[in-house]
Formats: C-alpha cells, sequence, structure tokens
C-alpha cells in the first residue's frame, strides 16, 4: 500500500519521466526505505546493521529536505504535506 503511494506520488515530482536523481524524488525513495526498515526492525530488534542503515538513510533524506528548503521551497512544502513529515 506505501509502495503504490510513494509511485503515485514520484510521477506527480518528477521531472520527466527518467528522473531518479532529483531531491524530491530521492526523499520519497527514501521515505519508502525508512517505512521497510522501520517494519523490519519491529521484528528484528536486534539487526545492528539494518538499524544503522536506517539512520543512515534518515539523515540523508534529512539533507536533502534541507536542501530542498532552501532552494525550492515550494516543493518541499508540498513534499512535508504529501508524506505528513513532521518537521
Amino acid at each position: 500500500m506505501v509502495k503504490r503511494k510513494i509511485e503515485k506520488l514520484e510521477v506527480k515530482y518528477q521531472r520527466s519521466k527518467k528522473d531518479t536523481g532529483s531531491p524530491a524524488v530521492q526523499i520519497l525513495e527514501a521515505t519508502f526505505r525508512i517505512a521497510e526498515l522501520a517494519d523490519h526492525l519491529k521484528a528484528h530488534k536486534h539487526d545492528y546493521d539494518a538499524r544503522l542503515g536506517l539512520l543512515k538513510l534518515m539523515a540523508k533524506r534529512r539533507r536533502l529536505l534541507a536542501y530542498l528548503s532552501k532552494f525550492e521551497p515550494k516543493v518541499y512544502a508540498k513534499i512535508i504535506k504529501d508524506l505528513n513529515l513532521k518537521v
């Protein structure tokens, strides 16, 4: 269900059909992976490697959001609203 929602949002934020590198699309991809890793860690509490990957991914998303807020504030506001992220 989350995957379908992310795919719909990707189409909305892509600059072209093959766009996977723009900050908005990278944030969407990272959000999907974060959700997957969070679910995985609920079942496997002692998977420390996955936990480290999750923390790195969250930091990357935070940096991308900071970049987006600085250079494209309108897109930033839309993504925050669409993904229900806390700021």
